[in-house]
């Protein structure tokens, strides 16, 4: 196969919410800068994503320079957020999955304009300071590494090839109809193009451009995979097919999580180079 090197890079600014592909971004210790660093919440102050709500497929949020967001969607005017500031917005705690985390409530525009996109009540809030908000679970991390508002690793790692293979599995099977399945489906920060299938179910370390990264564990997959991050309409790929043809550890898999080693910028054709 030809050299192995870097196709795309994905930013989600609002937990499962529509993100972005950028040409380059910068690699921070907890994640790409701007991913996940914005959370939609309940009245009660439950966590949304699209487990409970697929249209919040919909949307779709861009990270500006300063920290904001750019959002839209069909039928819906553009809007800009800016960062809400700690010291005059509402800080709260917010449990995500089993992690107490601070957060900045925003109040107006933001929270308003995803209210009438899910047809509910839901309040936009901002992870201010991931270096100290969230660690990592100790059984796989570090002393001190912390991740933004992913379900739990800084980084989703696929590769164009296990997804081509995938879909070879799906049209032989009996939901056919609902291939070949897009990458969006399941939101990756980094693509790698130019290795063999499934190959990166025994990576340990590889480096990307400048940046080195640790494999913390394969990615398990749910719900939100089967869908469609164009209509919010769900099936049941590709987690029939997997749960079929590719599981670890009696889990569901489809990628590797990872933690970067250090800071750096990664971009798009960028060599990619497998350490162990």
């Amino acid at each position: 196969m030809s050299e192995a090197q870097l196709s795309a890079v994905h930013v989600y600014p609002v937990k499962s919410v529509g993100g972005c592909a950028l040409g380059e971004a910068a690699v921070e210790p907890w994640g790409l800068a701007g991913d996940r660093r914005w959370l939609l919440v309940k009245p009660d102050g439950t966590f949304l994503t699209q487990r409970h709500l697929p249209r919040m497929a919909l949307g779709t949020a861009e990270p500006l320079p300063d920290g904001g967001i750019a959002l839209s969607a069909a039928g819906l005017e553009p809007l800009t957020v800016p960062v809400p500031d700690p010291r005059t917005h509402r800080v709260s705690t917010v449990r995500v999955f089993q992690d107490p985390v601070e957060l900045v409530w925003t109040e107006g525009a933001g929270s308003a304009w995803f209210s009438e996109l899910l047809g509910r009540e839901v309040f936009l809030a901002h992870l201010d300071d991931p270096a100290r908000r969230r660690p990592i679970n100790p059984r796989y991390a570090r002393p001190g590494e912390t991740v933004s508002l992913a379900d739990s690793m800084p980084f989703l790692v696929t590769t164009t090839a296990s997804l081509a293979d995938l879909n070879s599995l799906i049209a032989r099977g009996d939901h056919a109809h609902e291939g070949p399945l897009p990458m969006d489906r399941f939101r990756p920060n980094l693509v790698v193009d130019g290795v063999e299938p499934w190959a990166e179910d025994g990576w340990r370390k590889l480096l990307i451009g400048d940046v080195a990264f640790r494999v913390a564990k394969p990615s398990s997959r749910c719900v939100i995979t089967t869908t469609d991050q164009r209509t919010a309409e769900r099936g049941k790929e590709p987690l029939r097919t997997l749960a079929q043809h590719h599981r670890i550890d009696n889990k569901v898999v489809f990628g590797q999580n990872l933690i970067p080693e250090h800071t750096g910028t990664v971009r798009v054709g960028d060599p990619v180079k497998i350490l162990e």
